[in-house]
């Protein structure tokens, strides 16, 4: 006899990265032409010396570094964020505006369970960031697929006609996460209107903005004296810091909203790690021109992966940025048929369109994601190398 399962749960899509693993039992790799691994956006190398000195010197020496934290989060952290972000954005975040969480993907977890429940809907691009839409899933609300444009840029009016009654919140990733489209400051700010005068919240993931190739503030929403009405932010210190094993996120929302964002995360979690939020406030204070130099590098790769696809008979690549391409295999089979394949006869791991787009959607079959952020110029080279030679 089975146990009771919840529907929602069970009608959940497994974790894509996870299942694409799955490909690699049984298929071996010989030295001289090992695995390309360009299924995750997740750095593999470790955080600089200082910063991983800065964490072991606390544990050995912080007692309160084992132990419960504030629910929102250490205040220095909150601070640096705030004062950070004030800078930045060329507007006013307070400490109380910011919430520090198990990493972003319980920042947007929180966000959506604050506002939204079962039989809500929350609009969100396609292609979208799947484990968005599994949260979607698993609460038992409608995920609105909002389909993109020129650039793989999202438009404002056509989301419009997809508001009902039942709508509480768009969602919005920048850069974006599976394309690499950086949105610009006029499509956010179109967006903030119209969530502004229907009254609906405007989710913005910046878990890129660290590797926006673009200078200056990426928009100036947090300039608006009543942002937090309307706006909840998501960050990331993972691909910032390569802090992915300490699980460190942001979530700047209003006073009010952070109340019960409180809630939620105590339940879940009770309080982010100590560890990690040492880190990333060290690394923030210590790691500006590092940091500096690692988006100089991701946009080196970019340029890479960009000039390699264009030697790729048939393919085209609809959108590159952040750690992302967005390309357009030329192949008769569906991408889910595809990206098994590459793994035998390629040795490339890569996701699928299918993973990122509602089932049904002709678009999905046509399309792979890139996450390019780990292989260099020559690894890039050698990914297209291999691509290439596929038939």
């Amino acid at each position: 006899m089975m146990l009771p399962l919840n529907p929602a749960l069970g009608a959940t899509f497994r974790p894509p990265v996870m299942e694409a693993r799955r490909w690699l039992e049984g298929v071996s790799f010989p030295p001289d032409r090992p695995l390309i691994n360009v299924s995750q956006a997740a750095p593999v190398d470790p955080p600089p010396e200082g910063l991983r000195r800065a964490i072991a010197e606390a544990s050995l020496e912080q007692a309160q570094a084992h132990l419960y934290g504030p629910v929102l989060g250490n205040g220095d952290l909150r601070e640096a964020v705030a004062a950070e972000w004030t800078r930045a954005y060329g507007g006013t975040v307070a400490p109380e505006n910011v919430a520090i969480t198990q990493g972003c993907n319980q920042a947007f977890c929180a966000a959506i369970a604050t506002l939204a429940g079962s039989g809500d809907e929350v609009i969100i691009p396609v292609p979208w960031y799947f484990n968005h839409k599994m949260w979607l899933d698993m609460q038992g609300v409608t995920a609105v697929p909002l389909a993109c444009g020129q650039g793989m840029v999202p438009d404002a009016e056509a989301a419009a006609a997809l508001i009902s009654d039942r709508t509480r919140a768009i969602v919005l990733v920048s850069p974006n996460n599976p394309s690499g489209a950086e949105y610009p400051a006029e499509t956010l700010r179109a967006f903030f209107d119209l969530a502004r005068d229907r009254g609906i919240a405007l989710v913005v993931d910046e878990t890129y903005r660290d590797f926006d190739s673009r200078d200056g503030a990426p928009h100036d929403l947090f300039a608006d004296p009543d942002w937090g009405d309307t706006l909840i932010q998501l960050y990331s210190f993972s691909k910032a810091y390569r802090l992915t094993g300490h699980r460190v996120g942001a979530l700047i929302a209003s006073a009010a909203r952070l109340v019960e964002v409180e809630k939620f995360l105590d339940t879940v979690a009770i309080s982010p790690s100590q560890l990690g939020q040492i880190g990333a406030v060290w690394g923030m204070r210590n790691l500006g021109d590092w940091l500096a130099g690692e988006r100089a590098e991701i946009l080196r790769r970019r340029a890479a992966m960009t000039e390699a696809m264009t030697r790729l008979a048939g393919w085209r690549l609809k959108g590159c940025g952040a750690y992302f391409a967005w390309a357009e295999h030329p192949f008769a089979e569906s991408s889910a048929d595809l990206a098994p394949r590459l793994v035998r006869e390629a040795g490339v791991l890569l996701l699928p369109g299918t993973m990122f787009m509602p089932a049904g959607d002709p678009d999905g079959p046509r399309h792979v994601r890139i996450a390019f952020a780990n292989a260099d110029a020559a690894g890039i080279g050698a990914l297209a190398d291999r691509l290439d030679a596929i038939r």
